[in-house]
């Protein structure tokens, strides 16, 4: 089978992405620059960053993936918690980073409370963010492992296998490195347009192709759609209120998770989350940050929506056309390898890797802005920019590693586990920790005078161990360790799902944190660094 025409389309789009990479973010010489892009990037362009780097690699493959396996558009409930959590995100949370002229968020926490609390809330979002990107990195490459299967005639050696995912996600990670290390945020934010541009492409190329390769067309693939369609309130009318509330907890997607899980997470991951947020800061104020964010909210629906489409359509195609060989796993990339014609089936991939490298470039950016602001710049206090900025270059660089040692790991996990599923994976990493974050951050937006530095810590450690708990971290960590399964809980007792991890890990951190007072020292501080900042503000008008 001929690829010429497939690997032309790849190479053009690495040219253009790399080329407009390193022209637009060339020259930055301070760190608001470099990680802010000096606040001049117009909300459209911010919009497409923050659905660019919200679609990953693990959704443009793992949401067909959960249509084709449900069949019906239940996960999409999701997308009303993401709604609620962006309009609450764009007026509990921008404004004060704005306010506080911050580049990394944790600064805020810093001024609010102290150092203590800044560290322990930055040290969280690198960990989490290196696991959570770099789990979902290998995703990326699943396409280059079904095409060695598909031109060799054989499938791959498991060490086959992970050498194929570690050159791709090497490969991958130094070209998004390069432009975001050069240029910053502003390489990251325009190649981020371009990228959605190409992702919205490939959706549309999919679904046309699927819709008239099957006889019939939407109407056939409408009736493979399970029940429930699109709703399901986790409910049994034969079962008593603490069962219903139980079989809620333990489900993934039920209304009462989309309304009350999923806008906790979205608040975690679009108000605490380094990642997310900085695109927003980069916005010239935080009217447009927040046309932006709930702009990207409404999009997310239809986005969503469209991929679940994807996986019914890929569903309904192979009941009318057989494939003994199809990767139920990996059905979407098996269908664009086996189905599409040359150049088609290149931009599909050039989509894939663009989700990949919108999210990736991101998480670059982030992690050294983060990891540069909260630990370079306090222990090089005489650091001058030239020397910051350069830092934060090399930081980016030693994160790429990070992450593609990270994705190596994980594509050996899955080689090794086949079955598990990708979504729960990515979701849940997070899950555990930034129930923590979004607690101490609400103290913190909230309130003036609640919330101390080692109150703030303790609270924390309470959230973390409390979702730990109540998701069965304890049981299955005893299991890798031993290779003994310990006793399940009692039946009362729920075992809460990923989605739900965040909103218990928060309720608990806000309900211990707020136990303790500020000092009044530091209600002080954070006082006159708001009046300071006011002042500069009013002097450069």
């Amino acid at each position: 089978m001929n690829f010429a025409l497939d690997l032309a389309v790849i190479a053009v789009y690495f040219v253009i992405i790399i080329t407009i990479g390193l022209i637009k973010g060339r020259g930055e010489k301070t760190m608001e620059g470099f990680a802010m892009g000096s606040r001049q990037i117009p909300w459209w362009a911010v919009l497409a960053s923050i659905l660019a780097a919200e679609i990953s690699a693990a959704t443009f493959i793992g949401t067909p993936n959960e249509g084709f396996a449900l069949r019906n558009y239940t996960y999409a409930q999701l997308a009303i918690g993401t709604i609620l959590a962006r309009i609450i995100v764009s007026y509990v949370f921008i404004k004060p980073y704005y306010d506080y002229r911050v580049v990394s968020i944790y600064e805020f926490l810093r001024i609010r409370f102290g150092i203590v609390t800044r560290n322990a809330a930055s040290a969280v979002f690198l960990l989490t963010r290196a696991l959570a990107s770099g789990t979902r990195l290998y995703v990326a490459a699943i396409l280059l492992v079904l095409g060695f299967e598909m031109v060799t005639g054989a499938k791959p050696t498991e060490i086959q296998e992970l050498q194929i995912y570690v050159v791709a996600l090497t490969f991958i990670t130094l070209l998004t490195a390069l432009y975001t290390a050069v240029g910053g945020i502003k390489a990251v934010v325009w190649t981020d347009v371009i990228q959605a541009s190409v992702m919205f492409g490939a959706i549309g190329f999919a679904i046309y192709t699927l819709l008239h390769r099957i006889p019939g067309g939407w109407d056939v693939a409408s009736g493979y759609i399970s029940h429930p369609k699109f709703w399901d309130w986790g409910t049994t009318p034969n079962k008593g209120v603490w069962d219903n509330v139980k079989n809620i907890l333990e489900s993934e997607y039920t209304i009462p998770c989309a309304v009350l899980g999923s806008t906790f997470v979205t608040m975690a991951t679009h108000g605490t989350d380094q990642d997310m947020v900085q695109r927003m800061l980069t916005a010239k104020n935080h009217h447009k940050s927040r046309l932006a964010l709930v702009l990207s909210g409404l999009a997310d629906l239809p986005i969503v929506m469209a991929f679940l489409t994807i996986g019914i359509l890929v569903y309904a195609f192979y009941q009318v056309h057989p494939d003994p060989n199809l990767s139920m796993k990996n059905a979407f990339p098996y269908f664009i390898l086996h189905e599409l014609p040359p150049g088609v089936r290149g931009l599909l991939a050039a989509g894939l890797f663009a989700t990949a490298m919108g999210s990736l470039s991101t998480a670059l950016n982030a992690l050294a802005t983060s990891y540069t602001k909260d630990w370079y710049v306090p222990f090089n206090p005489d650091a001058n920019e030239r020397r910051i900025v350069r830092a934060a270059r090399w930081s980016t660089v030693i994160f790429a590693i990070v992450l593609v040692t990270i994705g190596s790991l994980t594509a050996w996990a899955r080689i090794k586990n086949p079955n598990a599923r990708i979504i729960p994976i990515v979701l849940g990493i997070f899950g555990y920790t930034y129930g923590s974050l979004l607690g101490v951050f609400i103290v913190g937006m909230t309130t003036k005078r609640r919330g101390s530095e080692w109150g703030n810590v303790t609270a924390m450690i309470c959230g973390f161990f409390f979702v730990s708990y109540m998701s069965g971290l304890h049981r299955d960590v005893y299991f890798l360790i031993t290779g003994i399964k310990m006793s399940p809980p009692p039946d009362w007792i729920p075992t809460i799902e990923f989605q739900w991890r965040v909103m218990f890990g928060t309720i608990m951190t806000y309900a211990v944190a707020i136990c303790f007072k500020t000092p009044e020292s530091q209600v002080e501080v954070a006082t006159k660094h708001i009046e300071e900042t006011e002042e500069r503000g009013k002097a450069k008008e």
